[in-house]
């Protein structure tokens, strides 16, 4: 029951964030660069109504990401959420009124992945508490590959998009495994607050938020770094499910290829569907005849899911408010419904 409580919240969540993000997309596009990790764009973006509408959105759709990760495994939910992408392809086509074979091809291929992983991994167990130190290496990894990532994008104007992208990505990980381990452990709001992971999340999550909104502006590599957002999230949750949770996989050797094969199989669907945007196509010739792309696009499939940093972002405001609930709400439940 639990494993179908965190696979309909999970789906749910990934619902809403695929609609949220067509309209945080075109609010994003409407205000002015700036530089990475500059706190003037949050400034910008809030006075942007549809912007702040997507929020509203997402916070729901957190909502539901977190009641996932309460009722099943980091590697079970987090591959899951990667469907927030298929959810916009399909609602993009359908209000274009045209459907590309190939990127419908993509969306197959992708949920094909997702699904042959979580049938074949058939993610399981873990523990609910890892204590500060335990995690200090984790702490070192994430500050040297953002700090890395942040070099590359200031030196290099042209490999700035996916160096943000990837620190992105990272962190949309590593936020994701913090928001497990806090809405895991029970005790309420109490707890909550004396505990290391949700003072962690407040750090890494405005951070991913930040490096979101930077990627997300950039006008250039838009499918890759489309690619390299989505498909870094699950991958580095899952690594960190089995490295700090201890969370089970099928580690049989048939089992370990079957993973791999999928999971391959989901990044070839993320990487078609991002190549086969509709927004990464009318880009090309205009490039190529040397027009500026638009700053306002149509909806435009997987160029409207970048933006997915917002539920951790905002880890450390709504989670004391659910974790505090006892009883009525499926954050206050027992250890063993956890997994």
């Amino acid at each position: 029951m639990s494993s179908l409580i965190a696979v309909v919240s999970g789906l749910g969540a990934a619902l809403v964030f695929g609609v949220s993000s067509v309209a945080e997309q075109r609010g994003t596009k409407r205000v002015k660069q700036r530089r990475a990790l500059s706190p003037r764009i949050l400034l910008d973006l809030v006075r942007q109504p549809l912007w702040d509408t997507a929020i509203a959105a997402t916070l729901v759709g957190f909502t539901l990401q977190v009641v996932a990760l309460k009722f099943g495994p980091l590697a079970l939910v987090e591959p899951i959420l990667v469907c927030d992408l298929i959810f916009a392809v399909l609602i993009s086509s359908y209000l274009r009124g045209r459907w590309d074979t190939v990127l419908v091809g993509g969306v197959a291929a992708c949920a094909a992945g997702v699904a042959g992983f979580l049938i074949i991994a058939r993610p399981s167990g873990g523990r609910s508490t890892v204590s500060l130190d335990v995690v200090m290496p984790l702490a070192v990894g994430l500050a040297v590959a953002v700090g890395g990532c942040l070099i590359v994008a200031r030196r290099s104007r042209n490999l700035r998009p996916l160096a943000l992208a990837l620190a992105c990505g990272i962190n949309y990980g590593v936020a994701a495994f913090l928001i497990k381990i806090a809405t895991s452990q029970g005790g309420g709001l109490v707890h909550l607050l004396t505990n290391w992971p949700i003072y962690a999340l407040a750090v890494v999550g405005p951070v991913g938020f930040v490096l979101n909104q930077d990627a997300f502006q950039q006008e250039t590599l838009l499918a890759p770094v489309l690619s390299i957002i989505t498909a870094c999230d699950p991958l580095v949750s899952i690594a960190l499910a089995s490295l700090w949770l201890d969370e089970k996989l099928n580690s049989t050797p048939a089992g370990i290829v079957g993973e791999v094969i999928a999971l391959a199989l989901m990044i070839i669907g993320i990487v078609v569907m991002a190549h086969r945007s509709p927004q990464v196509v009318r880009q090309r010739p205009a490039r190529a005849a040397g027009v500026a792309p638009e700053r306002s696009p149509e909806l435009s499939g997987p160029a409207l899911c970048a933006g997915r940093a917002e539920r951790q972002a905002r880890g450390a405001d709504i989670l004391p408010a659910v974790a505090g609930i006892d009883g009525g709400v499926p954050l206050a439940g027992q250890r063993g419904q956890q997994r």
